[in-house]
């Protein structure tokens, strides 16, 4: 058998232990031939682009951020932007992908990626490629799966963010407002906030009275408490209002979010009269070596992956429910998205604690 296997969408800490374990387990366990497909889905188009993996390419990648393959977050395979008889047109690729892939006589395609990617892989199992998906992405937004790598390894880094911030806001009597990554789900946000120690978490399942915030910040004050952190979601918004957007499709879809922290940190001076600050956390938090925790889920992901393919079990996407390893279907696990439960339980215990989300 010869098994591909391609990482798609945002990089994140964890890729290349998974392509390890991958690699490692077709070839020790099965003794399968192992081909890298480079930069995403993008490696199957027009110009193929591929490699020969074995156990001696990935010696020393486990602790490496990143992905050896390259990834690509703005290709969508069926939205292919090409110049025929001098106009740009939208194009279809999918059957030049699927034509690609059986070409190199692939067995099955493990394609590495969060909830676009998985969508793309199931668009492609429907097409009849053989498919196995593996869900990766720092927001831990994916159905089906109780966590994703990456996700820890972000927390950890916006953790020690806060924790050094938490010294030079009390030392100038600031308000220091953190924006986070996450997209449409609040999940890094509220890990963090409550790991760091924050006064104030702003997430999207929550939209936040600016009122209430600043009313927190003021009663800390008043209680000798002359500094406050505040942590937002990148995709936090006020009540009745929007999610700030920094960038768009040609259609109209959030292609880009970010801002809020800025607007925030503004509404919150205006209002309270206090000194500011606003930090972007931005895309350090793909960065940097995976925590154990994401290089031991990525590593039982990736061999898992190798076990569904040997017994063909395509069309589904490896997950991780109460401590074990299972499977579930491409099209369960995309079918929306992971959303932190406003009246679960790490909400209400930051409540207890204090901590104010808006509301």
């Amino acid at each position: 058998m010869k098994i591909g296997v391609l990482t798609g969408g945002g990089d994140c800490p964890g890729l290349n232990a998974v392509i390890r374990a991958v690699v490692k387990a077709s070839s020790l366990k099965y003794g399968w031939d192992v081909i890298g497909v480079e930069d995403g889905f993008t490696g199957l188009m027009t110009s193929v682009r591929v490699r020969e993996m074995t156990p001696k390419s990935v010696c020393g990648i486990l602790p490496t951020g990143g992905t050896i393959l390259g990834t690509a977050s703005d290709i969508n395979p069926m939205k292919v932007k090409q110049f025929i008889d001098g106009k740009e047109q939208i194009v279809d690729l999918s059957r030049l992908i699927v034509k690609n892939a059986n070409g190199l006589g692939l067995s099955s395609l493990i394609c590495i990626g969060g909830d676009g990617t998985l969508r793309i892989a199931n668009h492609f199992y429907l097409l009849g490629l053989p498919v196995i998906g593996i869900p990766k992405t720092i927001d831990n937004d994916i159905l089906e799966t109780d966590s994703t790598f990456g996700f820890h390894t972000a927390v950890n880094t916006a953790t020690e963010a806060l924790d050094k911030l938490h010294t030079t806001a009390e030392s100038h009597r600031r308000v220091i407002v953190v924006e986070v990554m996450g997209r449409y789900a609040g999940w890094i946000a509220l890990e963090a906030g409550i790991s760091g120690g924050a006064n104030v978490i702003l997430i999207p399942e929550i939209p936040f009275q600016i009122e209430a915030v600043c009313k927190k910040i003021m009663n800390r004050y008043e209680h000798g408490a002359g500094f406050s952190i505040v942590v937002v979601a990148e995709g936090a918004r006020p009540v009745g209002g929007e999610m700030s957007v920094i960038k768009r499709t040609e259609d109209g879809s959030v292609l880009r979010l970010g801002g809020i922290g800025n607007k925030v940190g503004e509404e919150i001076a205006a209002r309270t009269n206090v000194d500011v600050r606003v930090t972007v956390l931005g895309h350090i938090q793909r960065g940097g070596s995976p925590v154990p925790f994401d290089r031991s889920l990525a590593t039982r992901f990736g061999v898992a992956a190798c076990d569904l393919a040997a017994k063909q079990q395509f069309g589904q996407m490896v997950c991780l429910k109460g401590g074990e390893i299972q499977s579930v279907s491409l099209q369960d696990a995309t079918r929306g998205l992971k959303f932190v439960s406003t009246e679960g339980n790490e909400v209400k215990s930051a409540e207890a604690l204090g901590v104010s989300f808006g509301r």
